[in-house]
């Protein structure tokens, strides 16, 4: 069964890879979202794992927006984009990652290493550019995956693109369950396992649900980031059902 499954995501890669050399540089932008939405879609559904989408009123925008979502696994990057397709802005460390790195540079990702500031400052410039484009640009503020249950603190320091672009913050909760709706411990992605380890237990593991909500919009206008990054966490514990600690925003 895990061979057939694995023989399934090796072969859906391969057509995402032929489709990102090919294709990608031929068509428009709506083209391309349209083939990333239907692959995501395609790669959740080989892994057995169906999304439901459990939106508030008013939640989603659909104009350029800064997407924040908390972080548990490296497939919350294909659950947002079988939603709606944006650009991720992730570790630089992805892109080193076989195959499946290539493609998410393909599609639009953003690699920033850490500590290097001339190159934040240089991706902070692009992305606001792109936001004032009416681009959906998405990224964890966490800045690392996290145990299903936790909440890490907000880094504040992308959600100045928001403010500088005069665009709204979009907050997105996800959590992945198990059929009884019991969190699914195979979705974490945390510690010292790798890429492989992670594929292999999401593979060995029952159907999983990801629950993604998206939560109503928070107005950048005439706010600080650390201001931006405190509410945009609120939201976000407060969709996941999490109590988390008072945030001091200045």
């Amino acid at each position: 069964m895990i061979a057939w499954v694995f023989l399934r995501v090796m072969l859906h890669l391969l057509a995402g890879l032929a489709t990102a050399a090919v294709v990608f540089p031929w068509v428009n932008a709506a083209n391309r979202d349209r083939r990333i939405k239907r692959w995501s879609i395609g790669l959740l559904t080989i892994l057995r794992i169906r999304v439901e989408v459990r939106a508030e009123k008013n939640a989603v925008h659909q104009g350029g927006e800064l997407i924040v979502a908390n972080h548990v696994s490296w497939l919350d990057i294909f659950v947002l984009n079988s939603l709606q397709p944006c650009r991720f802005v992730a570790k630089a460390d992805i892109r080193s990652w076989p195959a499946l790195g290539w493609l998410c540079e393909k599609s639009g990702t953003v690699f920033i290493a850490r500590g290097k500031q001339r190159e934040i400052r240089h991706v902070y410039e692009g992305l606001v550019v792109s936001l004032k484009k009416g681009e959906r640009i998405a990224f964890f503020p966490e800045g690392t995956t996290a145990a299903q249950g936790t909440l890490l603190p907000f880094h504040p320091n992308l959600f100045e693109a928001a403010i500088e672009a005069n665009v709204p913050v979009q907050p997105y909760a996800l959590r992945y369950v198990d059929e009884k709706r019991n969190l699914h411990g195979a979705a974490d992605f945390i510690g010292d396992m790798t890429f492989v380890d992670s594929m292999l237990l999401i593979m060995r593991s029952g159907r999983m649900m990801a629950q993604l909500m998206p939560l109503p919009l928070i107005d950048s206008t005439g706010m600080h980031r650390r201001d931006l990054a405190v509410a945009a966490r609120q939201s976000i514990a407060a969709g996941l059902g999490y109590v988390v600690e008072a945030e001091r925003s200045v």
